[in-house]
């Protein structure tokens, strides 16, 4: 028997108390510690039972604490990382994990040097549509993949008054949900030969990114990812072209409504997706709803604790993490220079 995995999340926004407090409270082999917060009234209506730390550094130094979740500001995870990762800590970064590859680069190196685990949060691999996807192109049922899109829309033509659509580093839609569609893409097929994006701003009064059209240009295929934050109708999710079979999903994994909702990853229909893409085969015409797999995020922090007690490989690595970020600083140079970028 292993002990439990004491955790602290450093932050206690939207991500930390809708995503990873939940998630980690219902993940067997972990112990939500505590919070980095400064707003401990906030927390304890949520979370009474739990440690509330008023300074980042106050849980980096706390002895039981065995892994910090990093859920702050894009801006601060490489600082913060670093500095859990001196202190000893293993340490999980909300994506995306940096601003650019080369503080990327600079946490790799500070977590080999210190013999410490470090991941990035990539829940959407465990997204219901996602998963009946890879078993799609695993079974064959597709063919050689020639096309794939992958979208993230949405609507909401109000620009709020919060860190991530203000102008300024580690905002904007690329940086939120593009992290999400490059993960997804490179989990799938690699990282591609070149990368082509077009980042706007569109909504009126915006002051970040909210749309983006980004090429991948693989050698015997294309993957588009696209967002945007003025899309009204039933959103298309993925549209994948084979040799055999194209598959068509409209829709979003339910999850996340789940828990914005107040619902926890123990409750019944957890994960379940209701909504069927449509395999539309080539060579007869016919069309089969496919039953979507059961998501589940918990599977990755089932992962860490798996990792950490030396009982499984981590499923998201720095190695991975490093070729979403070359995708996403690729974007941000061909938006600026409308030049292909080659990787």
């Amino acid at each position: 028997m292993h002990s439990p995995i004491n955790t602290v999340i450093v932050g206690y926004g939207l991500v930390g108390r809708v995503f990873h407090a939940p998630l980690i409270r219902h993940t067997h082999g972990m112990r939500l510690k505590g919070v980095v917060s400064s707003r401990p009234d906030d927390v304890h209506a949520d979370l009474p039972d739990i440690d509330v730390y008023p300074t980042a550094d106050q849980a980096f130094s706390d002895p039981e604490v065995d892994l910090i979740v990093i859920a702050s500001p894009n801006d601060t995870h490489t600082s913060l990382a670093m500095a859990a990762l001196q202190a000893g800590k293993h340490v999980v970064i909300d994506k995306p994990v940096s601003l650019d590859g080369e503080e990327l680069e600079h946490i790799t190196a500070c977590a080999r040097h210190h013999d410490r685990v470090f991941s990035v949060f990539q829940n959407r691999r465990w997204d219901a549509d996602f998963l009946t996807l890879k078993g799609l192109l695993e079974a064959g049922r597709l063919g050689d993949v020639t096309r794939c899109h992958l979208h993230f829309d949405r609507f909401r033509p109000e620009v709020r008054d919060r860190w991530r659509e203000r102008p300024g580093p580690g905002s904007g839609a690329w940086y939120d949900l593009g992290s999400h569609l490059a993960d997804q893409a490179v989990t799938l097929f690699g990282t591609p030969r070149a990368v082509y994006a077009d980042l706007a701003t569109l909504r009126p009064g915006g002051g970040a990114v909210d749309y983006f059209h980004v090429l991948l240009r693989y050698d015997h295929h294309r993957v588009v990812l696209s967002s945007h934050a003025l899309s009204a109708h039933d959103s298309l999710r993925y549209a994948v072209d084979g040799t055999r079979a194209s598959w068509i999903k409209h829709g979003i994994d339910t999850q996340e409504q789940t828990l914005r909702d107040g619902g926890t990853p123990d409750q019944p229909g957890w994960g379940e997706d209701p909504k069927r893409g449509v395999l539309h085969h080539g060579d007869t015409g016919d069309s089969e709803p496919i039953d979507n797999a059961r998501g589940d995020y918990r599977a990755y922090y089932d992962n860490i604790v798996a990792h950490l007690n030396g009982e499984a490989e981590l499923a998201v690595t720095p190695e991975q993490a490093r070729e979403v970020m070359r995708v996403l600083d690729a974007a941000h140079e061909s938006s600026a220079t409308r030049c292909e970028v080659v990787l």
